[in-house]
């Protein structure tokens, strides 16, 4: 991750997860320095990716879940260098790889069900390497810290975020960041 991405999650560790157009502009009006952008599409990407960072926030693009673009290294390459996201979101190791080797930060969301689905992950990103690992869901404090110790990469805690309590939690842990599409949460 770059400086700036640390610097603006020191002053304020919650990320608004813009799931829903309706979400945007009060993503924007938030206190919150960074979005992580869960919809859009092929027509309205760059126009989100514009308004976002003219107010001054960070953006990073969920690719898997825009619509109209398919999910290989061509459709990264014209988001990276026409939308001009600061990174992107992907569960996609491959995409991890693609992102990395053209110098965009790539943050891996990893789904933690299940033992299985912890090894796998970790064993995932140690090969991958993103910028940092979203952990989903992000209320588990103890897997927050195994998934730190074991790859020493940014961790962000993201989804079933609820409350306060949540979210001291999860930062307690060691987790960086939380990202949450709860609008109550942004103005913690």
């Amino acid at each position: 991750m770059n400086k700036n991405f640390y610097k603006k999650v020191e002053a304020n560790p919650i990320i608004a997860a813009v799931n829903s157009m309706e979400k945007l502009d009060l993503a924007i009006e938030s206190p919150c320095e960074i979005m992580f952008l869960l919809t859009g599409n092929i027509f309205n990407l760059k126009g989100i990716i514009d308004q976002v960072k003219d107010q001054g926030m960070d953006i990073y693009v969920h690719i898997d879940l825009m619509e109209g673009f398919s999910k290989d290294t061509v459709a990264l390459k014209y988001i990276h260098e026409n939308m001009k996201p600061d990174g992107i979101i992907t569960t996609k190791s491959s995409l991890v790889k693609k992102a990395k080797n053209m110098n965009i930060r790539a943050i891996q969301r990893l789904f933690i069900l299940d033992s299985l689905s912890l090894e796998t992950g970790i064993h995932s990103v140690k090969v991958t390497r993103p910028d940092a690992i979203e952990i989903m869901p992000g209320i588990m404090p103890k897997i927050i810290k195994h998934v730190y110790n074991k790859t020493k990469l940014p961790v962000i805690a993201g989804g079933l975020i609820k409350d306060k309590d949540d979210v001291i939690q999860s930062l307690k842990a060691g987790a960086m960041a939380i990202s949450t599409s709860k609008k109550e949460i942004w103005y913690m």
